[in-house]
């Protein structure tokens, strides 16, 4: 059984941050050893909510703790997601090193989570800065949306080479794997949801249909990337884990839509995380 510490927020009502990717992971058979940077009542976007943040200081400490029992050792790869704070970013950084210090095979994956004004999501630009900065360096995987690979990239990307070709620039940084969670460019189809995992040694391309919200779940990010890494850590396989996160996550929407629901409906759609019911093909470009 592998073993991934994800380091994100936390919701007690509905599903962003650890609260999409945790159960996903663990239905596909992994262990999760949650660190929640923030707890609160409901994400953010409900416009109100109650709730706390963990001292930064705790995210090196609760690894540290896992350390002195004996397990670190055995933690296969780390997650981290929406960051409140330059030092809490900072404190993540830590924790992955004594995660790859107890086990140097250990993965990261980074979910660099900057500000998105379309889905009224706003970080600190210190945040942004940082990760632009240290991220690329210190990922394994780098997992970014569009908006996130415009940002890493330093300007617009507005074909689908663009996007390639800035993917591959990421690369040269220090990751070896780019996972642009959705993906966009000029003559996409708009009732598409792209995807794109690029490598070193090849690239894969994979949609499914996107499904109409008039308030889209927040959360289908984390859910992707919590997917993404269980299955490539399971199969060693980009592609593989590539093409169950996108059918998936298509069961997943396809169900919240159906339900008319505004929080992904992680329980009802469980089977099809597990086994996803419908197909779709990455092509190798």
């Amino acid at each position: 059984m592998k073993n991934v510490l994800s380091i994100q927020s936390h919701v007690v009502y509905g599903h962003a941050g650890n609260s999409a990717a945790v159960f996903p992971m663990q239905r596909l058979g992994v262990q999760v050893w949650p660190i929640h940077t923030v707890q609160f009542s409901n994400h953010t976007q409900y416009g109100q909510w109650q709730g706390q943040a963990l001292r930064d200081e705790d995210i090196s400490l609760l690894p540290q703790g896992l350390a002195a029992i004996g397990v670190l050792s055995s933690c296969d790869a780390v997650l981290t997601g929406y960051l409140g704070s330059v030092e809490q970013a900072a404190r993540v950084l830590d924790a992955v090193a004594q995660v790859k210090a107890a086990n140097p095979a250990a993965l990261y994956l980074c979910d660099p989570v900057m500000s998105h004004d379309a889905k009224r999501c706003v970080v600190d630009a210190g945040i942004e800065r940082f990760l632009r900065r240290e991220m690329p360096r210190a990922a394994d995987i780098l997992a970014p949306n569009h908006t996130e690979l415009e940002k890493l990239a330093g300007g617009a990307l507005r074909t689908f080479d663009e996007a390639l070709a800035a993917c591959r620039s990421l690369l040269e940084l220090g990751p070896s794997v780019i996972l642009v969670k959705h993906l966009e460019f000029v003559g996409k189809p708009a009732d598409r949801f792209d995807m794109l995992a690029v490598t070193r040694e090849e690239a894969w391309h994979g949609h499914r249909p996107l499904y109409p919200f008039d308030l889209p779940p927040v959360g289908v990010g984390d859910l992707l990337s919590g997917i993404f890494l269980a299955r490539l850590l399971q199969s060693g396989s980009v592609r593989t884990a590539f093409e169950h996160a996108l059918a998936a996550s298509d069961g997943v929407m396809r169900l919240t839509r159906e339900t008319d629901s505004y929080e992904l409906q992680l329980i009802l759609a469980q089977d099809e995380i597990a086994r996803p019911s419908r197909h779709y093909p990455a092509r190798a470009v």
